[in-house]
């Protein structure tokens, strides 16, 4: 599972190793403080920029969790259904 560089602790890497049983490698971002594209990298933005467009998850007024994981997987399913 690739993810960012906020989620490089070792509990969240054990949890997804119990929960999903995969790995997780962090994407870093650039040493030198230059622009370049890193393709890991440019993966997770994109998915980012790409749940931006859903205004229902700019704020989270949810009251479960669950409820709030679910939204975000409809716009996941409505972004991959559009491309495909």
């Amino acid at each position: 599972v690739l993810v960012d560089g906020g989620y490089s602790g070792r509990n969240f890497a054990m949890d997804v190793q119990l929960n999903l049983k995969a790995t997780t490698q962090v994407a870093k971002r650039n040493e030198l403080h230059k622009f370049e594209v890193l393709p890991q990298r440019w993966i997770i933005e994109r998915s980012f920029s790409w749940l931006e467009k859903y205004r229902r998850l700019w704020k989270n007024c949810e009251r479960q969790l669950h409820t709030s994981t679910t939204m975000v997987t409809l716009a996941f399913v409505s972004v991959f259904l559009r491309r495909f």
